[in-house]
């Protein structure tokens, strides 16, 4: 029994994601980040085919001094519901988790999820810097003065898997690769021309292992994403995708309350998400999962249970994530490594994940045996250094 069928026993609605966009993405220095919220929500209820008049709930975060109320007013939106969650790269895998539930309970009709970021444009203008870390108060100041970065937690983490398991950095390069031949299939991805382990190995140290190109690229870019209570879905121009199951943790804010650098919160929140589901992760046709650095989509994959512990390294190192021939295609776009990533990416693994489930990939559509359309995904965010995660179940 999925989701949908057991919240219908239950009395409660089935919630189902009935439109989704993109802003424009990549090099954009031509607009604001309102700008790009503005024009992926405006694709994605075009996409569904419903007016704005029907979305009474509103999630975004990022933006703004009162966020999501200054960008809903941007937008002309008076909503009812409102969701503001911020907890990283996981935020939206969160906010789909949350506006399913007030969707199922009643509480609200159709929730419109924003996003948008001109990261690559303020950096290139002088508006803003690089951020090495989210600030030095908390329990940050423990570790930001000693010069302990956001890109080195990450690096540290790696390391760690490295030494315990065996994993190696060419493994981790592998993940770089499969990534951007993804890419070379999506029209829209920033950097399409394919790289070799080798290519990757010797770029410019950046944080030990991680090279340039273990590193997600920065863009500028939004997305948007539309849930909707079971009731609306024979009003919507495009095939329904079904929230099926969510789970969410938060495992740490210090790196010295971390208990294990080789286990991200996404051990809790898949496990969650699955079981609530009612699939496992062999039932899965593909998966989106956030990929700031390429080990983050080695141990997520271990996490999940499509791997066991310590063995992803020679998991991704056999083609299985590529979207031509792979077991597991992993980050169909191209993924934060190679496509687009404007800060708080989780928005477009959903967009993504439907988009696919939809059969609307173009020439990176996954497709199973006997040319078959996918019926299952996970998308599954990560946030801060795995702070936290979120992860989302989908079917078709």
């Amino acid at each position: 029994m999925t989701a949908v069928t057991a919240r219908t026993a239950a009395g409660k609605r089935g919630v189902a994601v009935v439109g989704v966009a993109l802003s424009d993405c990549g090099r954009v220095d031509d607009a604001t980040p309102y700008t790009l919220h503005a024009q992926a929500a405006r694709r994605a209820l075009a996409d569904a085919g419903l007016d704005r008049s029907l979305v009474d709930g509103f999630a975004s975060a990022g933006l703004g001094t009162l966020a999501p109320v200054e960008v809903a007013e941007y937008l002309g939106l008076r909503p009812t519901w409102v969701d503001s969650t911020s907890v990283g790269g996981s935020t939206w895998e969160v906010m789909a988790a949350h506006a399913a539930d007030a969707i199922a309970a009643g509480h609200a009709n159709a929730v419109l999820l924003a996003y948008g970021s001109t990261a690559r444009a303020d950096v290139r203008a002088g508006r803003r810097t690089g951020n090495l870390s989210f600030g030095a108060r908390g329990p940050l100041q423990f570790e930001v003065p000693y010069g302990h970065t956001l890109i080195a937690k990450y690096a540290m983490a790696a390391r760690r898997h490295m030494i315990e398991h065996g994993t190696t950095v060419e493994q981790l390069a592998s993940v770089a690769v499969q990534a951007r031949a993804n890419a070379a299939l999506n029209p829209d991805a920033m950097f399409r021309t394919p790289v070799t382990v080798d290519e990757v190995l010797s770029g410019p140290m950046i944080a030990d292992p991680f090279t340039k190109l273990h590193c997600c690229v920065r863009s500028d870019g939004g997305a948007a994403v539309l849930l909707a209570a079971e009731e609306y879905v024979r009003d919507c121009r495009t095939a329904p995708v079904w929230v099926l199951g969510t789970g969410e943790h938060v495992s740490h804010a210090a790196m010295s309350e971390w208990p294990d650098f080789t286990v991200s919160p996404a051990a809790v929140s898949g496990r969650l998400a699955f079981e609530r589901a009612g699939v496992g992760p062999s039932e899965m046709d593909f998966a989106q999962i956030y990929d700031a650095f390429t080990y983050m989509t080695l141990v997520t994959l271990e996490d999940l249970g499509f791997c066991g512990k310590g063995e992803g390294g020679a998991f991704v190192d056999e083609g299985r994530l590529l979207v031509r021939g792979g077991e597991l295609p992993v980050n169909t776009d191209g993924g934060g490594l190679s496509a687009q990533h404007p800060g708080m990416r989780g928005l477009f693994l959903l967009v993504e994940a439907v988009r696919q489930l939809r059969g609307e990939g173009g020439e990176r559509q996954v497709r199973k045996a006997g040319g078959r359309l996918p019926r299952l995904a996970v998308a599954s965010g990560t946030g801060g250094w795995f702070c936290s995660s979120a992860t989302v179940v989908l079917g078709s």
